[in-house]
């Protein structure tokens, strides 16, 4: 069976349910609310990026991630990001905040920047593997578990960091 080819695409106010469900199964990502997601779709304020990863597979499509990033002139910001389970390890979010970075550096970003809570090993590793440095800590900043948040950086206009970040690791 042919394997699933992955588009990465600008977010519309039609994936809100898929990029509900995903956050609601993703214990690490944010619980926003319907208007919330509805909101993003209403410009109004900072601009954001929000990006989805869909599997294609015959004539089926299915969101399996998403992002949504607050794009703040120099500096951008991810504010909530998701990967189904049945889906982590597979490279799926290494090609997303590939992509994320690569539109910031086209957008004029100069740094992009998130917190992720102490414990997810995973994302951390990740993101590490993008050239994300930790920066800060937020004690207790979480609840339910009550954990610290880790706070990361990454450069864009240092071109080492830029060059690593922006190559998905199966093309490295």
């Amino acid at each position: 069976m042919k394997p699933a080819a992955l588009i990465v695409r600008c977010a519309t106010d039609a994936d809100i349910p898929a990029m509900q469900g995903l956050a609601a199964h993703a214990h690490s990502s944010g619980h926003w609310s319907p208007e919330t997601y509805q909101g993003l779709f209403r410009p109004q304020g900072l601009p954001r990026l929000l990006l989805v990863v869909e599997t294609v597979a015959a004539e089926a499509t299915k969101v399996v991630a998403f992002v949504i990033v607050l794009c703040c002139g120099a500096e951008w910001e991810i504010e909530n990001i998701a990967v189904s389970d049945g889906t982590r390890r597979r490279g799926i979010g290494d090609r997303l905040v590939s992509e994320l970075l690569t539109r910031a550096l086209a957008g004029g970003a100069e740094a992009v920047f998130l917190e992720v809570r102490e414990s997810n090993q995973a994302a951390r590793s990740l993101y590490e593997k993008k050239g994300f440095l930790e920066v800060g800590r937020r004690p207790t900043y979480y609840s339910d578990p009550r954990e610290d948040a880790i706070l990361y950086r990454c450069t864009l206009i240092d071109e080492k960091v830029a060059a690593k970040s922006l190559i998905p690791n199966d093309m490295k």
